[in-house]
This record gives structure tokens, C-alpha cells and sequence, in this order.
């Protein structure tokens, strides 16, 4: 898939801005966007993200309300394919913006070894400058374990089966 060439359409720069914008007023952060050409058809990639989780119907909703703006704005010639996604149910998370998912089941890869283990799944119990608490099962006991921020190397959101 290649990326297209702006010749005569607006610079993806520019729709970038706009849709960056149209999309806080929804709720949504624009996570990346792309316009690519591929056996003669045109293709609107957008990829969004918000705290509160983005189901099927959220993102019928979000395409409604983009198609009609960017049919306003009319950034691109010929007919094209808009397709807009989300980062997932199991979406990484960044470890300054933690506090905002607070009592969410989490997966947390850490890289020195508390307790012999470096990865914990559990559901995020609290946030603070240096650490975060989780509240994980290891068989049928619940436990905590407070992380340093510093120590975790990645962390996502994860299922809980």
C-alpha cells in the first residue's frame, strides 16, 4: 500500500489538524491518520483513542459524525474509503496517564522482578507520583503489590476472563 501524493488535494498536515480538532470535540484523541492508494481506490485510515472503552456502536456513531464533517471540509478528491478503528481492548497504555484508569484490569510488564515475577495482571487499584498498586489473584488468594513507575517497562489494558 502506498502513501498518495497530494498534488491537487489538501496536505494530509492540514487534514491532520482539522481532524485532530473535530475529534476533541467529540471526546476522541487522534491517534494516527493515513491515506493511502491501493488497486485504484483510495483509503482514509484513522486510528482514535479515548479513556472510556470504544465499542462497535461508538465507533458507528464517530464515523457518522467524521463523514459528514470531512464531506464538509472536502480534503480529498475522487471518492475513498473511510475506515476508522480504535487501539484495541488491550490498548498500551502511557505511565503518566495512569491515574485516568484507575479500577481498569491492566497487564503490566516490569523490569526488575518483584516477588520472583515480571509480569501482573490485575485490576489497577491506585496511582501515585512514584507507584502504582494492583490487586491481582494468584490462585484464590487476592493480593497487592505497589509497582514504581520507574520499574514498569510497559503496561496495557487487558481481558479479564
Amino acid at each position: 500500500m502506498a502513501t498518495l501524493c497530494f498534488s491537487r488535494t489538501m496536505e494530509l498536515s492540514r487534514i491532520n489538524e482539522l481532524l485532530k480538532e473535530k475529534l476533541l470535540t467529540l471526546g476522541y484523541e487522534l491517534v494516527s491518520l493515513n491515506l493511502s492508494h491501493a488497486n485504484g481506490e483510495k483509503t482514509l485510515s484513522i486510528v482514535v483513542d479515548r479513556v472510556e472503552p470504544i465499542d462497535m456502536d461508538a465507533i458507528v456513531e464517530l464515523s457518522h459524525n467524521l463523514n459528514a464533517y470531512i464531506d464538509e471540509i472536502n480534503p480529498i478528491e475522487d471518492a475513498y474509503t473511510l475506515d476508522i478503528s480504535s487501539l484495541g481492548a488491550e490498548k498500551p497504555l502511557k505511565v503518566e496517564e495512569l491515574d485516568k484508569y484507575v479500577d481498569r484490569y491492566v497487564n503490566v510488564h516490569i523490569i526488575n522482578p518483584i516477588n520472583g515475577l515480571n509480569i501482573y495482571e490485575g485490576t489497577l487499584v491506585s496511582v501515585s507520583n512514584e507507584s502504582i498498586t494492583l490487586s491481582y489473584r494468584e490462585k484464590t488468594r487476592t493480593k497487592t503489590v505497589d509497582i514504581l513507575k520507574e520499574n514498569i517497562s510497559k503496561i496495557r489494558l487487558a481481558i479479564k476472563f
